[in-house]
């Protein structure tokens, strides 16, 4: 069992000649390996939430602005990386976290975030009727479904990313 407490005793440096050393957080607990079926079964489930007709480019802006507020380091990387390799642009990336007060994201990606963002905070409340209606009318009910499952699936993620730190980023 673990018993660290504090950053610096989970952290190592690393150097590169290149450049600045960055602290890099330790893994924590390996859930995945040490819990195999769990995380073949989480490894299902995310294939499944992925054979969508949604396009991949909100997807991965869902995943990202999820991960953000779950403070899922491992997770913001992995799917800012996944957007930008997608085609996404630095600018809307940078904005995710404002996406509100800027001109960038359409009616649909408004309505995909702003559910992504209702559903992730639930300890705020329930997900009220306005914002899944504005959703809704942004998506019919097949895609609708799937966004949810796209969300709950991110979150599931995010959940195992930010207790465990079970994958190291790189």
């Amino acid at each position: 069992m673990s018993t660290d407490t504090t950053l610096t005793d989970t952290t190592t440096t690393t150097d590169d000649a290149a450049g600045p050393a960055f602290v890099v957080p330790a893994v924590r607990l390996a859930v995945d390996t040490l819990v195999p079926h769990a995380n073949r079964a989480m490894n299902a489930l995310d294939a499944a939430a992925r054979d969508v007709s949604l396009e991949a480019p909100l997807l991965e802006l869902v995943r990202a602005r999820a991960s953000q507020l779950n403070g899922c380091a491992y997770c913001v990387d992995t799917h800012a990386r996944d957007a930008r390799e997608g085609g996404e642009s630095e600018r809307r990336l940078y904005a995710l976290p404002v996406w509100r007060e800027t001109p960038f994201f359409t009616a649909r990606e408004r309505a995909a975030l702003e559910l992504t963002e209702a559903a992730t905070r639930l300890t705020d409340g329930h997900v009220g009727d306005d914002v899944f209606a504005r959703a809704a009318a942004q998506f019919d009910d097949k895609e609708l479904a799937e966004l949810i499952w796209a969300i709950t699936v991110i979150n599931a993620w995010n959940r195992l990313g930010a207790t465990a730190r079970p994958w190291p980023l790189s």
